[in-house]
């Protein structure tokens, strides 16, 4: 079975490269075309997502962001269990909005006269970015990677087709603010466990990452 380690659209795959260097075999498909393309978003994501992964049965583990492309993908692949990571939950079946209305606001704020955001580590004070980084050389790999994602990427609606979560599903955990998608995990009946740590813990401490993974 194939691990796919799915990043962020904000960010790329040096955000998990780290993780797949210590899993055999693992796969990071490259998200970063996304912010290039036309909407609908999500259904980029899934070319995107098919067109780097190997055929046969897959473990997905999404990021962040990520989590909301599951249930499609699972209906487009041979997803046989998904590990959410520190990642946005999907409801069961009908459709979620990539941003909240609070965050749009803030997003909106942001943006410049061409609707496009400012690359993710740009949103936030120098001090909170600077704790998510081991090294000012992690976070220097992982800072070029990332794309200017258009403001209308959070305004879009994802469907989600129910079923996604028939297959096993268990929910990786490091702290704030994805404690309620934890609870909501645990609420389903998942496996859920926590290694606690910031947002990137997987760059801080990839072995135990790999290892619980």
């Amino acid at each position: 079975m194939t691990v796919v380690l799915l990043h962020s659209p904000l960010l790329g795959p040096a955000s998990w490269s780290p993780v797949a260097a210590l899993l055999p075999g693992a796969v990071v498909p490259d998200l970063r075309r996304i912010a290039r393309q036309a909407p609908p978003y999500w259904n980029s994501v899934v070319e995107t997502v098919a067109a780097q992964v190997p055929a046969g049965p897959l473990t997905l583990v999404p990021h962040s962001n990520a989590g909301l492309f599951v249930p499609l993908l699972c209906q487009a692949l041979e997803v046989e269990r998904c590990v959410f990571v520190d990642a946005l939950l999907p409801p069961a079946e009908g459709s979620v909005s990539s941003g909240k209305d609070e965050q749009v606001a803030f997003l909106r704020k942001l943006a410049d006269v061409d609707g496009v955001l400012p690359r993710w580590t740009d949103w936030w004070m120098e001090p909170d970015v600077a704790a998510l980084f081991p090294s000012k050389e992690i976070r220097q790999r992982v800072s070029e990677e990332q794309p200017r994602v258009p403001l209308d990427y959070f305004e879009q609606t994802v469907p989600v087709p129910p079923g996604w979560d028939a297959r096993p599903c268990t929910y990786l955990w490091y702290g704030p603010p994805y404690g309620d998608d934890a609870r909501e995990a645990q609420a389903r009946g998942w496996t859920v466990e926590q290694i606690p740590g910031h947002h990137l813990h997987h760059l801080a401490d990839p072995e135990a990452v790999a290892a619980r993974l």
